[in-house]
């Protein structure tokens, strides 16, 4: 399963949304998590329309995305999210 996570250099947010990425990857070692600054990958945050940051998106391993939601998650909820999506 992969996890892309959209951030920005200067938002408060993302740094909550890092942390609580990285407990979940702790939790799940089979999780992939790629993060990208949408500065730094504008046209493909562009052509997914990720106009919050931060932004998750959980993809299944064929790529289908399963999950997106924007905000900071909280932990409960990520992990909620990630056993939806492997079903």
């Amino acid at each position: 399963m992969l996890l892309e996570l959209y951030t920005s250099a200067f938002c408060d947010p993302c740094h909550r949304a890092r942390e609580v990425v990285a407990e979940a990857q702790r939790l799940v070692p089979a999780l992939v998590v790629d993060e990208r600054d949408v500065a730094a990958h504008a046209e493909r945050a562009e052509e997914l329309g990720i106009t919050t940051t931060p932004t998750t998106i959980i993809r299944r391993t064929d790529g289908t995305e399963v999950v997106r939601a924007a905000g900071a998650p909280t932990l409960a909820r990520l992990l909620t999210a990630l056993a939806q999506a492997a079903e």
